[in-house]
């Protein structure tokens, strides 16, 4: 989580409490990084934009100056220098569209400072009697939308129901609208509020990757018609064109794949989290409103304002008193891995606590025991004793057992209570002879 931190000289005790000198970006529970006082944010990849950045503007850079310059005393009538001022503005104009894409909010959903009221008992109700049972969250709701029920999940972390197209990013640790995916090139999720500035940037650096690719060809020609060699010659004289050739080349495979795909996704109005997780090719599409209703919606319709305001003051929550019984998350109880909370839940500090409770409900067993046979001689006494040392210091390992004694320790107490027995009715027949005689 990402927080910035407080100015200098302000009270740590209002700064917990939640004073009102916080914004919101400074108390943001995403994994975002905001710039500029919280007027841009981004995504926690932030170091992989500064990459990007870099692979746009290095080949540019070395197109002005290897090949856009010779190309200036090959071209008349101000031609040399429109070969360069296009690669100059469209450069610029890509960076442009890829820090809107990248600085802005992508769609984030604000998360709930409590989870909602459950309408109802949900499941099995775990309480006795005198007790508020707790009611138990449903995992999945069903809603309709264009005449298609489509179902949508509760989300532990922001503790909403996620409205339809929206998911959990597990990178920014937010729920993002019309959520499309996380694009570590950009270092932001693309969803409803970015994604036709990410489609521009995409389709943009396809065309400059053209626009350089072609005019290297283009000098690489002049060459070869000004000296009047064979293309290899040609090549060689201009090494910074064969560099970009084979870079823009590459490139080009991949930004302009991207960009058909995205093409088709736009054309069938699906996301691309949609087209790997639900094939909307083997199902009906419940957004789907035609190719040019499709188009529209992406580039003639007005982007949503935020949700969030990140440069708004916190207000002072109150502390609320914690309901009786209260709910059940639709995970609680369950051992099993959150993928987009990215953590495990843990058994062992229960285990522990198992085991506490067997030890002590043993040792009052054992006191019991105790009690019950001090009444015994000295040798049977020191018989139980050692018993019990040896199964208190055995028992540790066991699930459950029972502490009766074993049948060495009832053997030897009724030989020992015989001859007890034996000895008193000797004793008593002695006795009876005297006062006979």
């Amino acid at each position: 989580m990402y927080v910035v931190p407080p100015p200098h000289g302000s009270d740590p005790a209002s700064t917990a409490g939640g004073s009102s000198d916080l914004r919101v970006y400074q108390t943001w529970k995403g994994s975002n990084v905001f710039l500029f006082q919280g007027r841009f944010i981004f995504g926690p990849d932030l170091r992989s934009l500064g990459l990007t950045i870099l692979l746009i503007v290095a080949p540019v850079s070395i197109f002005c100056a290897f090949v856009a310059t010779k190309l200036m005393d090959e071209f008349y009538n101000h031609l040399g220098i429109s070969i360069m001022a296009v690669a100059i503005v469209f450069t610029l104009y890509d960076l442009v569209l890829l820090l809107l894409a990248s600085g802005r909010d992508p769609g984030i959903i604000p998360r709930n400072a409590h989870a909602p009221e459950p309408e109802g008992s949900y499941g099995n109700v775990d309480a006795g009697r005198g007790q508020t049972p707790q009611l138990r969250l449903p995992r999945i709701k069903e809603v309709e939308v264009n005449g298609i029920v489509v179902k949508i999940k509760y989300c532990d972390t922001c503790m909403l129901y996620r409205p339809p197209r929206c998911s959990h990013c597990s990178i920014c640790n937010n729920c993002v609208e019309r959520f499309d995916h996380h694009c570590p090139w950009v270092g932001q999720c693309i969803g409803l509020r970015n994604y036709q500035f990410f489609f521009m940037f995409v389709s943009s650096t396809t065309l400059l990757c053209i626009y350089v690719f072609a005019f290297c060809w283009v000098y690489i020609r002049r060459i070869m018609a000004s000296e009047d060699t064979t293309i290899w010659r040609a090549m060689i004289k201009t090494p910074a064109s064969i560099v970009l050739i084979v870079y823009t080349f590459i490139a080009m495979w991949f930004v302009g794949g991207l960009t058909a795909f995205h093409l088709y996704l736009i054309s069938t109005n699906q996301t691309t989290y949609e087209n790997f997780r639900y094939r909307y090719d083997r199902r009906e599409n419940p957004y789907n409103k035609g190719v040019v209703g499709n188009f529209k919606e992406i580039f003639c319709s007005s982007i949503p304002s935020s949700k969030n305001s990140f440069r708004a003051k916190v207000p002072r929550e109150p502390v609320l008193p914690t309901r009786p019984g209260g709910f059940m998350s639709p995970n609680m109880g369950n051992a099993v891995d959150d993928i987009e909370m990215g953590r495990k839940a843990v058994w062992g500090d229960v285990g522990a606590g198992i085991d506490q409770c067997e030890g002590q409900v043993t040792s009052d067993r054992v006191n019991v025991k105790e009690d019950e046979l001090g009444e015994l001689t000295p040798e049977i006494r020191s018989t139980v004793d050692d018993t019990s040392d040896r199964a208190r210091r055995s028992s540790w390992g066991r699930k459950s057992g029972s502490w009766e004694m074993s049948p060495e320790v009832v053997a030897l107490a009724a030989r020992v209570g015989d001859s007890n027995r034996a000895v008193g009715s000797s004793s008593s027949n002695l006795a009876t002879e005297k006062t006979q005689t």
